[in-house]
């Protein structure tokens, strides 16, 4: 069983542009290749206000505990209902969560990769 895997950095869009047309003539090849999945941001503060220690922490329990509602999650977690609800927000627009078809919440990746390149 293969592990979801997701790559979180900083690029630029001309950059994504062109590994999105790589992956493209790589489809077209015959032979089913493992997808990726990349999220990425146009700076660093824009990541870090993604992906902050807290919100690590939900995706965190969320992979450890299995699917909940955001009541069952701040609870766990021991955070306020109004600060879990908004970061759940945040993260499901980002597709870091998602919902299942009972409308829990679920973490799909197994890992999170995160790259930040500190010299252009």
């Amino acid at each position: 069983m293969t592990k979801q895997h997701i790559h979180i950095g900083i690029e630029d869009e001309n950059k994504g542009l062109d590994r999105f047309v790589d992956a493209w003539h790589k489809a077209e090849k015959p032979g089913v290749a493992q997808p990726e999945v990349h999220l990425n941001f146009e700076d660093l503060s824009m990541l870090l206000s993604v992906l902050s220690p807290k919100r690590i922490e939900l995706l965190k329990s969320l992979r450890q505990k299995g699917p909940m509602s955001v009541r069952g999650l701040a609870k766990e977690v021991c955070r306020d209902y109004k600060n879990v609800h908004t970061d759940v927000n945040t993260l499901e627009n980002a597709g870091l969560i998602e919902r299942t078809e009972d409308d829990m919440l679920a973490a799909p990746w197994d890992v999170i990769d995160a790259h930040v390149q500190l010299v252009a």
